[in-house]
């Protein structure tokens, strides 16, 4: 009987451990293999590709989701057609209608503000959602939730004016990741709550500054936090590895993971 007990007791610890090693992410890019995590039936892993500037791909469960996808088409050939392309805004970094005209879209749902989606009717997409900022929607086990991004102050004519467009919260995988698209520090971003991956921007003069950048990131606590789209106008880069410092320093618990987002 006791044999028994400790038997029945072990096979619970072994598979709470694969339980609890499933619900980790994988993520990869063009320099590295990819970290992957065996997949369980009840929970697929998802496999995240940072790939150039602003332009993420997300893979789970058989769907593909692009996120500003831009910079050449041939980066995006290794990966499946989208079911899912998210876009925030319409400056052409982020909303490429070369990259996109590259892409089979026949089976691909298109979400974006609507002056993004007005501009899309006629580039093949199987459905358009326009999301206002504080909208979501849903497609089975994938949610999208539209944040609020512009420049500060506030202004009609500044490079992100408010209101017109977004960023993103994109639930799967049972994990939530925040896009933030082209802004500053703004409340919205600051309002996050139970974000596990944060793609936080910085450049100058079009976003945020850097030191802004991690104030806000230390305020909504993000698991992990990558800093992306931190080319400057001028051709120079933010110090990602600063930026990580500071994080650090002000919070030890949020992981910063520095990638080269501009490498061929």
């Amino acid at each position: 009987m006791r044999t028994l007990q400790f038997l029945s007791l072990l096979l619970a610890l072994v598979f709470t451990a694969c339980g609890d090693s499933a619900t980790r992410t994988a993520d990869t890019n063009d320099a590295a293999p990819p970290r992957t995590v065996d997949p369980t039936p009840a929970r697929p892993v998802v496999k995240m590709t940072p790939v150039f500037h602003a332009a993420v791909v997300l893979e789970y469960d058989g769907k593909t989701i692009y996120v500003d996808p831009y910079d050449k088409p041939a980066k995006f050939a290794g990966f499946p057609a989208p079911d899912v392309v998210a876009i925030t805004h319409t400056h052409p970094d982020h909303f490429n209608t070369e990259v996109l005209g590259s892409l089979d879209l026949t089976n691909a749902t298109l979400i974006g503000p609507a002056a993004v989606t007005e501009k899309a009717a006629d580039m093949g997409f199987a459905k358009i959602v326009t999301l206002a900022n504080g909208e979501s929607t849903a497609m089975g086990d994938i949610s999208v939730k539209a944040i609020g991004a512009y420049n500060l102050p506030p202004a009609e004519d500044a490079f992100h004016p408010p209101g017109k467009f977004n960023g993103y919260v994109i639930g799967l995988g049972g994990e939530r990741y925040y896009f933030s698209g082209d802004t500053e520090d703004v409340d919205e971003m600051r309002a996050l709550t139970d974000i596990d991956y944060a793609f936080v921007c910085m450049n100058l003069p079009y976003t945020m500054e850097m030191d802004a950048a991690a104030d806000a990131v230390l305020e909504f606590k993000p698991r992990v936090v990558y800093p992306y789209h931190y080319r400057n106008k001028d051709g120079s880069f933010m110090d990602t590895e600063k930026f990580a410092e500071m994080v650090r320093a002000g919070d030890k618990s949020i992981e910063v993971r520095t990638e080269d987002w501009y490498g061929e």
